[in-house]
């Protein structure tokens, strides 16, 4: 008696080991595919920026079409758009670049078209956060701007909310900007200035960093592969339960064997 209830609690273990071995394995898979898919969606959002960044410039979109600007539709689009700097509602938002850390330089652009729109002028370090400092780079004249469009990043920084009552801003919030400069009719996105030289040489422009990490193939590989251990850990502990009742079974017929010639 107890020694078949020791067994069927053995068995009842492995049918629950190679279930698990087998929902994990399914889990995993999934986490798999679902790399992938994220690998091909990677590959074509580096094609088309790739695209957009190589190509001539073209107008930035307009009132009727804001409604239609998406990163899969508009982000990194090469744009042209004629205008006048608001130098005195500049906005300076913290930043880390390749020169060091410090603030980009965000002034409205009063277009040609009747709206106004954001322009990260670019870099400039925190000793020259001072307008006054650098005044050479001010453009009072009517001027064209070449950059690629980008999208608002409303909120903040990782930890850093934006404080627009204390005009401490850690990321590029197009709507937040404007409501505390008081810009009516601004463009939903903003544009990252090309490398084309200020005068006095600040602020730097032409520094947005266009690259995208992708290691999606890797943790796709990761997944499957601990899929398969997966399986493989499943299949040994059936094939050892198996194996080891073969073992039992055929020494129980032995001894029945023995017996029968000792009568």
């Amino acid at each position: 008696m107890t020694a078949a209830l020791r067994h069927g609690r053995s068995s009842l273990a492995v049918i629950l080991i190679v279930i698990a071995a087998v929902a994990s394995a399914a889990l995993l898979g999934a986490l798999g595919v679902w790399q992938v898919k994220r690998l091909s969606w990677k590959l074509d959002l580096i094609e088309r920026v790739e695209r957009r960044v190589a190509a001539d410039p073209v107008a930035v979109p307009g009132r009727d079409t804001w409604g239609s600007v998406t990163a899969a539709s508009s982000e990194y689009l090469k744009v042209r758009v004629a205008g006048r700097f608001l130098h005195d509602r500049e906005t300076l938002v913290q930043a880390v670049t390749d020169l060091g850390s410090g603030h980009w330089v965000l002034t409205p652009l009063e277009t040609t078209h009747g709206f106004t729109v954001l322009i990260n002028r670019g870099f400039v370090t925190a000793e020259r956060r001072d307008p006054a400092v650098r005044a050479g780079g001010a453009i009072a004249s009517d001027t064209a701007v070449t950059g690629l469009l980008r999208l608002s990043e409303p909120g903040g920084a990782f930890l850093r909310e934006n404080d627009p009552a204390g005009d401490r801003w850690y990321s590029r919030d197009v709507a937040a900007i404007a409501s505390a400069r008081g810009l009516s009719e601004a463009a939903p996105y903003f544009i990252d200035a090309d490398a084309a030289p200020n005068l006095g040489g600040w602020p730097v422009g032409g520094l947005t960093r266009v690259s995208f990490t992708n290691n999606h193939l890797v943790y796709a590989v990761t997944w499957f592969t601990l899929a398969l251990m997966a399986l493989a850990g499943g299949a040994y502990v059936l094939y050892d339960w198996r194996r080891k009742q073969g073992a039992r079974g055929g020494s129980k017929s032995e001894r029945w064997e023995l017996s029968g010639e000792l009568r």
